[in-house]
């Protein structure tokens, strides 16, 4: 087996660099030839794979976060649909969660090398995001509002490890905002002020937060969560229950599958794909069915 291997450095506040040479190793144990490229700036993970030529490779991983793999999958969709390897991946960052559905843990870099060893594949679907100034693909989630506010502040802190997201969380809960939108799941309008939306194709985000417990990442669907205006007091018992997918329980939260999803809102919000920043609404988002090859 040969792999191409997109390495982010800086992955986990520089940690994930300590264990390459381990990784190569193993790698090298297991009989896998692997090239391993380095990224040096934001999207360069992007840039190096739709660069690279790819028939020499049996498969692309992306070591790092979930950015690393939002920077990798998109490379990979600028390839012709007949020219796309399987994706795999290696769990080195500070939020790892879609790595969380293929039943893998955060850092268990030993088990993730196992499981491509394996050269097993399944077929997963893809997001596709159409935004005003933009269009990519995801694997995870899109998230506005409150998610994204949060979001940008753990960017702020991943220097403490996994806990940025939760930290950010309670951050922004203290300067609670609502956002008008108006959203339409395959036709059907709702209209209201929420405090976040997120549009999830697996069930994890930040690593610890089961945000769409009931999304499956190859059913055909993207799973919709909305939480509507309520008190800063009902925010804070709510936030735990997200641990455990406990939220979709409350009556604040209404959770919808759907193929297709538009998003509206005055001003423009940014989006939050897979621990990334990028695009603004209205956005058009659809759920491309088992798309994608991944190693699992």
């Amino acid at each position: 087996m040969r792999l191409l291997i997109i390495f982010n450095p800086l992955a986990a506040g520089g940690r994930s660099l300590k264990k390459l040479a381990e990784i190569e190793a193993r790698l090298d144990k297991l009989g896998i030839r692997a090239t391993v490229k380095l990224t040096t700036h934001p999207g360069h993970g992007e840039e190096l794979v739709a660069a690279t030529e790819l028939a020499g490779f049996d498969g692309v991983v992306a070591a790092g976060g979930d950015g690393t793999v939002f920077e990798v999958l998109n490379g990979l969709y600028q390839h012709p649909k007949a020219q796309r390897i399987p994706l795999g991946l290696l769990p080195i960052g500070t939020g790892n969660a879609f790595a969380r559905d293929l039943g893998l843990q955060p850092f268990d870099w030993l088990a993730a090398i196992d499981l491509l060893s394996r050269g097993r594949t399944r077929q997963v679907d893809v997001g596709h995001v159409q935004a005003a100034d933009t269009e990519y693909y995801f694997l995870n989630i899109v998230s506005m509002g409150f998610a994204v506010d949060a979001g940008l502040t753990a960017g702020k802190l991943k220097f403490i490890g996994n806990t940025a997201y939760t930290l950010a969380t309670l951050w922004q809960a203290l300067k609670l905002k609502s956002y008008p939108l108006v959203i339409e799941l395959d036709g059907r309008e709702i209209r209201q002020d929420n405090i976040f939306v997120t549009v999830s194709n697996s069930r994890y985000t930040g690593t610890h937060f089961l945000m769409a417990p009931g999304a499956a990442i190859d059913d055909g669907f993207l799973d919709v969560t909305l939480l509507e205006n309520l008190p800063r007091h009902r925010l804070f018992k709510l936030f735990p229950t997200i641990y455990h997918g406990r939220h979709i329980e409350q009556a604040e939260v209404t959770v919808h599958k759907a193929v297709r999803i538009t998003i509206r809102s005055p001003g423009g919000m940014l989006l939050g794909p897979d621990g990334e920043f990028r695009g603004k609404t209205p956005a058009a988002i659809t759920c491309l069915r088992q798309d994608l090859a991944i190693f699992t």
